[in-house]
């Protein structure tokens, strides 16, 4: 018997994505306007308004002309613009910043909304993904916005009258303005850019195809073999890299022989890592595995879907072609480089992803994070945790031990009874949706506000691991996405949900508690994710089954700590490639897994080596969001100093009564946030004095 190859090929692949790139605009970025043409438009404004305006008029007109292009008119057409949409007095000001709030939560609002209902068959759970649901997914209704905004002046209208801040003004003089400052700030921050709207739809297009891969990168579990055969998992598991691999991982340490599961899982991980795995057996349930010979054959049982792309022939343990996936995950991460690359130019002043991330998204300097997440990777504090981990264990640590769950309550609790209890509670995602009230009744909320947010959540079956769509304006819906089986939500998906909740609440107060539309939300990411993680520390206790006391409270920053030295190493190295990308933009999908690879084992050597006792480990380049998120990974990190910091705080306070006022502060910077919100700027320093604690606690029981 000879196997059919899969139809899909990785050539077609390439060539697709060669052309995407190259087909991308190459817009000049070179003023079109001269000096002297700036000068006289200057002149212009002066003249009318008069000398006491001319700071705000020379600084309006030099952000509007650097992005104005012959299309959008004549020198004279420019100065007559600036004559009649530059406006003066402090009151008529505010009036154009009401005015500029008012319309764009309605336009993005809206466009959120359409751009939510186009990719809903992809993202949420309705049955069989038609062709049609994938095209429409990868169409951005935001694509062309800036760029028709240009084209009929409204964006020179806002650079002309909003000053742009630096991080650095707003983190030397932020603390010191009034609301109405930071709401006329955040204008200033609309149009940093020009990008064409060929590079935005070729970006939104690639980034949507490197979700779908990540999307339906699933292992049915009960084919992976152990060397002599064996099956470990049961029929029907279909687990998704990396979070349900994971997770499943961690469901372990409360099963009295989990520990080969675990390294089976280890192994399959790594696999996934070097794209040593077969590209067969990659989300298709007709075939077996054996990941420490990479030896694939026909199976006797086949428990979901074969792939359409996927045939073969022959009696079960037929061997099957088990030809490596070609570098394919490797492939989507440098597509998404790519399409940062195009957009590079059009940001003279973050001229990278690097400095867009970290300048413009987080507002956090680079360098003031990577000192934080050295901080915790460094401090002499995993060592003690380390060796009472072995201790719990009664073995030396493993790599995969980075993911111990033993601190929890949950890991003393059996994980078949915890899935009973959550699909019985949860058969269905309506299910949860009508729990919710309950649940935030529980968490402090009074009952008004808890049926003001559950009108503005709704829930939905996920196709992928489970997410937050945000509130997209104020009289939208947030929506929480989580796995939910045929047979109810196991306790995998509730524990999801219970973090997505967080997440979607947090997206409600600083949606509709905030006194400016413009300054809607939380500082970065890493504040949402540090309210999805104050939730989900509380999963327990929402099922009834958990409970606190002070023994309990230092398990528990024991294993937030651990998780933190954990996410800590994977954002330092998402960083770090990120640095070499910009290093070496002609490296091909080979090259860059080489170097991926090799900076996770530095990350690894640098500061889990000591801990671990194992050199050389690349585990940690498993996580799934760096092919897709464009260096996400550290906000949660960040978010898990945040969320140390929130909690340390609501200490004997009411969760809902503070967590609607600190949502109310809206989008300043992330130490204006912190300090009003707890009262100190954002630190690792009490959270490892906090873990020394909690370590000499629970030692001292022993």
């Amino acid at each position: 018997m000879k196997p059919r190859p899969y139809r899909h090929s990785a050539i077609v692949f390439v060539l697709t994505a060669i052309l995407a790139l190259s087909a991308l605009a190459t817009t000049s970025t070179t003023p079109y306007l001269t000096q002297e043409q700036t000068d006289a438009a200057v002149a212009a404004l002066v003249d009318k308004h008069g000398d006491s305006h001319s700071s705000r008029i020379e600084s309006g007109v030099a952000r509007a002309a650097f992005q104005w292009r012959e299309a959008d008119g004549t020198p004279d057409e420019f100065i007559d613009f600036c004559i009649e949409q530059f406006v003066a007095e402090p009151e008529q000001v505010e009036i154009l910043a009401d005015r500029f709030a008012e319309y764009y939560d309605k336009l993005y609002g809206h466009l959120g909304e359409i751009s939510r209902a186009l990719s809903w068959h992809t993202t949420v759970e309705t049955g069989p993904i038609y062709p049609i649901d994938e095209l429409f997914s990868q169409y951005s209704p935001y694509a062309h916005v800036s760029e028709d905004l240009y084209n009929n002046k409204i964006a020179f209208a806002s650079l002309l009258n909003f000053e742009r801040h630096t991080l650095e003004q707003r983190l030397a003089e932020g603390s010191g303005w009034t609301r109405q400052q930071w709401r006329t700030s955040r204008l200033g921050d609309g149009f940093r850019s020009r990008v064409p709207a060929e590079i935005s739809q070729a970006n939104s297009r690639l980034r949507r195809e490197a979700g779908k891969y990540i999307r339906d990168y699933n292992i049915y579990m009960h084919h992976v073999l152990t060397e002599d055969g064996r099956r470990l998992f049961p029929e029907g598991m279909r687990l998704i890299s990396h979070w349900n691999l994971r997770d499943e991982l961690k469901s372990q340490y409360s099963a009295a022989d989990g520990l080969p599961r675990q390294q089976m899982i280890f192994e399959l991980m790594l696999r996934i890592i070097n794209q040593q795995i077969p590209r067969v057996v990659i989300n298709n349930p007709a075939v077996d595995w054996k990941p420490t010979t990479n030896e694939v054959t026909l199976s006797a049982v086949v428990d979901g879907p074969i792939p359409d792309d996927f045939a073969a022939e022959g009696e079960p343990g037929t061997s099957i072609d088990n030809s490596r996936e070609p570098d394919t995950r490797y492939r989507h991460w440098l597509n998404v480089f790519k399409t940062q690359q195009n957009i590079d130019p059009y940001y003279p002043d973050a001229n990278t992803l690097v400095k867009r991330r970290f300048q413009l998204n987080r507002e956090m300097p680079e360098t003031d994070v990577e000192r934080l997440l050295i901080e915790v990777l460094s401090a002499p504090v995993v060592q003690d945790i380390g060796k009472l981990i072995e201790e719990r264990l009664g073995r030396e640590l493993r790599p995969f031990d980075i993911w111990y769950d033993g601190f929890k309550q949950r890991a003393r609790l059996d994980a078949d009874m915890l899935d009973s209890l959550t699909r019985a509670k949860y058969p269905d995602a309506a299910a949860f949706e009508a729990d919710m009230p309950r649940i935030l009744s529980e968490l402090g909320f009074d009952e008004q506000t808890a049926a003001f947010l559950q009108a503005r959540i709704g829930v939905d079956p996920s196709r992928g691991v489970g997410h937050a769509s945000g509130m997209l304006h104020d009289q939208s819906t947030a929506r929480l996405r989580t796995r939910v089986g045929a047979d109810g939500m196991d306790y995998k998906g509730y524990n999801i949900a219970v973090h997505e909740f967080g997440h979607n609440v947090e997206q409600v107060l600083s949606t509709c508690r905030v006194d400016y539309s413009t300054l809607r939300g939380v500082p970065n990411t890493a504040f949402t994710e540090a309210f999805a993680f104050v939730f989900q520390s509380r999963d327990l206790e929402l099922l009834g089954v958990g409970g606190s006391d002070p023994m309990t409270d230092h398990l528990k920053t024991l294993d937030a700590y651990w998780g933190a030295f954990e996410i800590s190493g994977v954002s330092l190295i998402d960083m770090y490639v990120w640095r070499w990308l910009y290093q070496h933009p002609e490296a091909t999908p080979a090259e860059l897994r080489e170097a991926v690879v090799g900076i996770a084992r530095d990350v690894w050597n640098d500061y889990f080596a000591p801990v671990f006792g194992i050199r050389d480990c690349e585990i940690l380049a498993i996580y799934s969001h760096t092919i897709t998120g464009a260096m996400y990974t550290p906000d949660y990190a960040i978010g898990s100093l945040i969320e140390f910091q929130i909690e340390d705080y609501l200490k004997g306070k009411n969760l809902g009564t503070e967590m609607e006022r600190m949502c109310s502060l809206g989008q300043l910077t992330p130490d204006a946030w912190m300090k009003q919100a707890v009262g100190s700027p954002v630190s690792a320093k009490p959270f490892i004095d906090a873990a020394g604690e909690a370590v000499r606690e629970v030692d001292g029981t022993r």
